[in-house]
């Protein structure tokens, strides 16, 4: 492999992240496609400013309706439960990226998200393209105890058996030497624009909107969140880093973690008011949920907020030490800036 200098681009990494190691035809110049597949979303939109910035301006926008964000953008429609759709939007192209997201409905996820993994993996397969997944842990245990690569699935609910009947299939294809793949796992959002997430939901926009915002059953539990657009930067940098693949990467967090008591407190000394809140009870959430359809997909994520939150991303820290990693305070503060 070749290692390239990425001169002149703004310092996101750190003080001295100087190289970076990228696959040889981008390092002679050749062309790179790299595409995003569910480019709509927080996540795929902040991932195609970082691969633009820093690594490629050969990308491909994969959606049911793609935006182009670049003047170089290729914009490709295409619906990822056909199959031959799917093929034909990653052909060509050196390097796909899954991160494709649907609204909350639990029957939607587990009707379409692992047809979608699996046609995204056959295509691959065909083409010769290595595949980067951007996974959650909606499969991990909703305990106390701190969350690692290795932490076992014991999804509870729908939607997590489905995200863990997603990943497992790419581990199976992977383990079978089907795709060279690399599986970014993130914990809960939370961020600028239009980031979807239940603490945006339930804290932010309430607090954006001059509303009371509502805290899910406690404001004292410790909350690991993750920045998206640091998501976004660390998946392009694990999809452009080879010896990356073949593993499951926590993807990083600020390690200072906050209750929901401690992020409103930082949101009051960003918005230069004292912010009162509300705390959304089990049994709310239990009445809410039958005519609420948003309580309603939360209610079986919610033991997750009874317990602190700890998802730990050292083995990123460690093979990346230059990553900068947003902290909460200026998380908020960028929020209020908007």
């Amino acid at each position: 492999m070749t290692a390239v200098a990425l001169a002149g681009e703004p310092d996101v990494y750190g003080a001295n992240i100087g190289w970076l190691v990228v696959n040889d035809r981008q390092s002679k110049g050749l062309s790179v496609v790299q595409t995003i597949l569910g480019a709509n979303g927080q996540i795929g939109t902040e991932l195609a400013r970082e691969l633009h910035r820093r690594f490629t301006k050969d990308i491909r926008l994969v959606s049911r309706n793609p935006r182009r964000l670049h003047d170089t953008d290729e914009l490709v429609a295409a619906d990822l439960m056909d199959a031959g759709q799917t093929a034909s939007a990653v052909a060509g192209s050196e390097i796909a990226y899954l991160t494709v997201g649907l609204p909350p409905d639990a029957k939607l996820w587990a009707d379409q998200l692992p047809v979608m993994m699996e046609n995204t993996i056959a295509a691959c397969e065909q083409h010769g393209v290595k595949l980067v997944f951007f996974d959650n842990t909606y499969m991990y245990p909703m305990t106390g105890e701190p969350q690692t690569e290795q932490t076992r699935f014991a999804p509870a609910g729908s939607k997590a058996h489905t995200r863990a009947k997603m990943t497992t299939i790419l581990l199976e294809a992977m383990a079978a030497g089907r795709v060279e793949a690399v599986i970014c796992r993130a914990p809960e959002f939370y961020g600028p624009g239009s980031t979807q997430s239940f603490t945006n939901e339930l804290v932010f926009d309430p607090v954006v909107a001059g509303e009371k915002p509502r805290v899910p059953l406690r404001d004292d539990t410790l909350r690991t969140l993750i920045w998206t657009p640091d998501a976004s930067r660390a998946m392009a940098l694990i999809g452009n880093t080879p010896s990356a693949y073949g593993q499951t990467w926590h993807l990083p967090c600020d390690d200072n973690r906050v209750t929901y008591r401690g992020l409103l407190e930082l949101a009051s000394t960003s918005w230069g008011r004292k912010i009162d809140y509300s705390i959304t009870t089990r049994p709310m959430f239990f009445a809410a949920r039958l005519f609420n359809p948003g309580a309603r997909e939360l209610w079986e994520l919610l033991p997750r907020y009874d317990v602190d939150n700890l998802f730990v991303s050292d083995k990123f820290m460690q093979a990346f030490p230059e990553f900068r990693v947003t902290t909460y305070a200026e998380g908020v503060a960028a929020i209020e800036a908007e």
